[in-house]
């Protein structure tokens, strides 16, 4: 566990990282008034990701590495990253959905199904919690291995920082 201790601190950053972008979102309407543009807006949020992604690869480099890491140790890293984030992400999510934005589920429905995208049925099966915490775990699991192996790639460094 103190292996990973790191890692733990980040994935924990990244969860506040993720209940503020969601109250931001909740604040500028994204989740009701203007919710047609949700699904364009929250792609914002990839830029805040990688920036937690490259800072913690930086803690990582910089404390337990002396300076020095290579691709695979930043990715190994990163990997752990995502696996607790992975992990907190249905805690978000239920924080998210019951405290920050209550309303979210029943907005989206209301909009996908008057607005012919998807039958009652579907918008009900596909937006619920059970379904969104699914999603934020396979989520941040899936785009975080991808981005880990991005953001290793730039962080590496091989020869020793003065």
């Amino acid at each position: 566990m103190n292996k990973f201790r790191l890692e733990i601190k980040w994935a924990i950053i990244f969860s506040a990282t993720v209940l503020v972008w969601m109250t931001f979102e909740k604040a500028m309407g994204w989740h009701d008034v203007h919710i047609g543009k949700h699904a364009l807006y929250t792609n914002f949020f990839a830029l805040v990701a990688i920036a937690v992604y490259v800072f913690a690869l930086l803690d990582k480099r910089k404390t337990v590495f002396n300076g020095k890491m290579t691709w695979k140790q930043g990715f190994i890293s990163g990997i752990a990253l995502s696996v607790i984030i992975a992990a907190l992400s249905p805690i978000t999510q239920f924080i998210t959905s019951t405290i920050i934005t209550p309303d979210y589920f029943t907005n989206i429905i209301n909009f996908v199904v008057s607005n012919g995208k998807m039958t009652q049925e579907a918008a009900e099966a596909y937006f619920n919690l059970k379904s969104y915490m699914l999603q934020s775990a396979f989520g941040a699991l899936t785009m975080g291995i991808v981005t880990a192996a991005f953001v290793a790639f730039f962080v590496k460094n091989t020869t020793k920082e003065l």
